[in-house]
């Protein structure tokens, strides 16, 4: 039973990093194009759109990784504990986040999943204009800015806890190195993320 349940922490690890770590890469990087403005942003998504089996690789790359590793990960917070004695404090606060952090962010991806991904497939085309007027609320842009840092936060937490679990670094100074990259992880991906809502929020 406890060789199984590694495994599966092992899957959901992987899971996060490949290829739900590459997508949200290719996302934030598509986004990012409407910093230079909405025609470039609906270029870039343009190309995204018509890609060879699209609906296939969005399948296989999104939404049945992201059921697994998300619904694994409310078993995950409701199971488990901080251990203090296992544990240093920084690694706990940072293990109670990722819980929370995790919660933050399924959800936030259900509704934006539902807003352009499954609005496309019932024909509403996603574009720069559909960003903008969903942002044309200031509630809406608290919630993208709450809802994209927890996404770069559980990201790059969990980038370390990948490494953990798959035994890539095993000592203290390899862990301190590791923890100084995922921090700059996501300092970057918070910088692109905040970035590109201020370029939505004033594209209008």
């Amino acid at each position: 039973m406890k060789q199984k349940g590694f495994a599966s922490r092992r899957v959901h690890s992987l899971l996060g990093v490949l290829p739900l770590g590459v997508f949200l890469f290719e996302h934030l990087i598509v986004n990012h194009f409407a910093t230079g403005g909405a025609d470039q942003f609906n270029a870039a998504g343009e190309v995204m759109q018509n890609l060879p089996f699209r609906y296939a690789l969005e399948l296989g790359i999104i939404f049945i990784p992201l059921f697994f590793h998300a619904v694994y990960g409310v078993y995950i917070a409701l199971t488990s504990k901080n251990n203090a004695s296992k544990y240093s404090y920084f690694r706990n606060w940072m293990f109670l986040l990722q819980r929370i952090t995790g919660i933050i962010t399924f959800v936030f991806i259900v509704w934006h999943l539902w807003g352009t991904r499954i609005a496309a497939m019932f024909g509403t085309h996603p574009n720069a204009q559909m960003v903008v007027d969903i942002l044309d609320n200031p509630l809406a842009i608290i919630f993208f800015v709450i809802g994209t840092l927890s996404v770069a936060f559980h990201f790059a937490n969990g980038l370390f806890t990948f490494l953990i679990t798959w035994g890539l670094i095993v000592s203290p100074k390899s862990q301190k190195a590791a923890n100084y990259f995922c921090s700059g992880v996501f300092l970057v991906l918070a910088y692109i993320s905040i970035r590109t809502i201020v370029a939505f929020a004033t594209m209008g």
